[in-house]
């Protein structure tokens, strides 16, 4: 890590069909060996199955409101002091909840298996909607260890 100057963010493009940021970014997650159209594909059939099976309009809100349940506010991260170490609770980031909330839901949909990417995909955004889920849960537990560890939120450095 540099210790010079912050890196810049290079802010995501939007993407061609939604005309969103969000979309562009949940497409670079699920992209492997630079194959980007494929992952349009799987990202696009995902949003449009959970339109179809929840019915609710508009597939953005569906997806916002799926990201919003997934998100995780708080987590832990290791913090060593005089040869212990402890576990701190850290409040994250709007960025990293969101990039986090993606990666967990791209690999629990990768984790099913039996079926295709895309139908995977919108079973997960389907059940972070619902608020349930192995995402959902996954948030659950992390909120619960930085709940378990708040004790040693006074350890708690400078920006992070």
């Amino acid at each position: 890590m540099s210790r010079r100057r912050r890196a810049t963010k290079n802010p995501h493009k939007p993407d061609s069909r939604y005309n969103s940021p969000l979309v562009s970014q949940l497409i670079n997650v699920v992209m492997k060996n630079g194959k980007k159209t494929v992952a349009q594909r799987i990202v696009y059939g995902a949003i449009e199955r959970v339109s179809e099976k929840l019915e609710k309009g508009d597939p953005m809100e569906l997806l916002l409101g799926a990201l919003e349940n997934c998100r995780p506010k708080l987590e832990v991260k290791s913090r060593r002091v005089g040869g212990a170490t402890y576990q701190v609770p850290v409040e994250i980031s709007h960025e990293r909840q969101t990039s986090m909330a993606f990666r967990w839901l791209v690999n629990a949909a990768a984790g099913r298996k039996g079926q295709p990417m895309v139908e995977s995909l919108a079973s997960e955004f389907i059940d972070a909607y619902n608020n349930t889920g192995s995402v959902v849960k996954k948030r659950e537990e992390t909120h619960k260890m930085a709940q378990a560890n708040r004790a040693f939120a006074h350890l708690r450095w400078g920006n992070n």
